[in-house]
């Protein structure tokens, strides 16, 4: 570990820093969110009826139900159909002026949204501020990942991508900090959405700091640009070897362009047809572990379930520490042991926990959810949390975002990394929308529900998904040509020149 460590130089390192940085800010603010909607002066300016429905009595105690809210659905969901359209859209704004361009842009959205939520007065103000938001992910959960993948070199590719969703963790981690500091304020709730303009700034900036990637600027005709950036992140000084690689892209280049065909056009041909399914199935399949729901409501989830507010987003603040370590174990492995052991061990560990948790819920507080929960249930079944958000945190939350950006040919790269940034987002939209609902009728049957989604994922890895890793990006056609299943759409017409690494 130590060895490799020495490969990795200091401006591997800076590009790094930078680009999950300024992500995990993004995603900071999201997670906040969810902690926001437990507050009570929050709840009793924007959504008093959730509060009466708590203090109501009777039938309406059921604690599946508590936080079931059509007018917080829309505030909590809006985000994501919001990320979605920017998505599509970054697609073609990312081909045309650059990763980095659109990261700056996601920057200075995510701060009008920051700054209109921290000073809301109105339902209204906090969902364009949502939306806002919604607009900022989105274009840097598109052009990041094709950004660092396109930056790393082919060994180091695993680590920098899984590295991104690490970060994704810190940010939730110190959101959920956040939290649970201000929770006792009455003007906590500001201060929890209005701390996210100062890293908006910083990653602005940061983002402005760094050149784009090789592959980009080559693509937009900035081959003296394009050179420098690659003697700066492979910090070396051997004109040869910068020769061969940017040859190589250019070659590349020159191939995705004699196609003359529309980017979303081409990605439905039939010799793309796996990379199209992966990118589609993949964000899918991660939506529908439950975790993005499970993640967002864990302060809800938990005082549902019988902790207090308080503890509620405790348990919340250990779940999002499991996250930060589960990371660190899937940087270090996932271009040792590859990406198909990690999504098939995660997978079953996540099956298990997600019917455990079912079966202790069903035990503890039955059908109606009408039981007090004892101290040993809530901690049993955050224990059994913890385990779930381990097994994900080292397969599907890093792997997510690393093999739809590295399985693209150059002329889709961008094009395909929306369609799966899309996927993700429109996902995660329709299950915001019904969760809380699914919650209220379906009870414990709810995690039931998500590890169905779990088996049929993993069986789908097991059958169709082949192994990635160290990978040169403009040979991947090579691991497709070679599947049991896929060989028979992909065809090798044009030898790619390799990228050298």
């Amino acid at each position: 570990m130590i060895s490799r460590i020495h490969e990795f130089n200091t401006n591997h390192w800076n590009v790094y820093v930078v680009a999950t940085y300024y992500h995990r800010d993004l995603i900071n603010l999201i997670c906040t969110l969810g902690g926001v909607t437990t507050m009570r002066p929050f709840l009793e300016k924007f959504f008093p009826s959730i509060l009466k429905k708590a203090a109501s009595g009777g039938a309406e105690t059921n604690v599946y139900c508590v936080f079931d809210s059509e007018l917080l659905t829309a505030f909590t969901s809006s985000l994501y159909i919001a990320g979605l359209v920017a998505s599509l859209a970054a697609g073609r704004l990312t081909t045309a002026i650059g990763r980095r361009n659109i990261m700056v842009v996601g920057g200075c959205t995510f701060f009008a949204g920051a700054l209109i939520n921290g000073a809301s007065q109105n339902i209204f103000m906090l969902i364009l501020g949502r939306i806002l938001l919604g607009f900022g992910v989105g274009f840097t959960n598109q052009a990041t990942p094709v950004y660092l993948s396109e930056m790393a070199p082919s060994k180091w590719r695993g680590a920098f991508s899984t590295g991104f969703q690490f970060f994704i963790c810190v940010g939730i981690l110190i959101a959920n900090c956040i939290n649970y500091a201000t929770s006792k304020l009455s003007w906590g709730w500001r201060l929890s959405l209005g701390l996210a303009i100062v890293p908006a700034v910083t990653m602005t900036i940061g983002a402005l700091s760094i050149s784009d990637t090789p592959s980009s600027l080559v693509e937009r005709g900035k081959v003296e640009q394009a050179k420098q950036s690659l003697a700066k992140v492979r910090g070396t000084n051997n004109n040869t070897e910068i020769e061969a690689e940017l040859a190589d892209l250019i070659r590349s280049c020159e191939i995705a362009r004699a196609s003359k065909e529309e980017p979303f056009v081409t990605i439905f041909r039939k010799q793309h047809r796996p990379h199209l399914v992966m990118s589609i199935a993949i964000p899918f399949f991660q939506q529908m572990s439950g975790i993005n729901i499970i993640a967002f409501y864990a302060p809800v989830l938990f005082r549902s379930v019988g902790l207090g507010n308080n503890a509620a987003l405790l348990g919340a603040i250990i779940l999002a520490l499991v996250n930060v370590g589960a990371i660190l174990v899937s940087t270090c492995i996932v271009d040792r042991f590859g990406r198909r052991f990690l999504f098939i061990q995660g997978g079953v560990q996540m099956l298990v926990c997600q019917v455990a948790i079912a079966c202790t819920l069903a035990a503890s507080i039955g059908e109606n959810g009408r039981k007090h929960i004892s101290k040993q249930y809530a901690a049993l079944i955050l224990a059994l949390m913890c385990i779930y958000a381990a097994g994900f945190g080292w397969s599907w939350s890093p792997l997510n975002w690393l093999i739809p950006s590295e399985i693209f040919p150059m002329n889709i790269r961008s094009t395909g990394q929306s369609i799966s940034v899309a996927v993700n987002f429109a996902t995660t939209f329709v299950l915001s929308q019904f969760f809380l609902a699914m919650l209220c009728h379906f009870k414990y049957g709810v995690f039931l529900f998500f590890s169905g989604w779990i088996f049929v994922m993993t069986m789908f890895i097991v059958m169709f998904m082949p192994e990635t890793k160290g990978v040169d990006l403009n040979s991947m056609h090579q691991v497709w040509e070679q599947h049991w299943f896929w060989g028979r759409y992909v065809k090798r017409s044009v030898l790619v020149p390799q990228q050298r690494s």
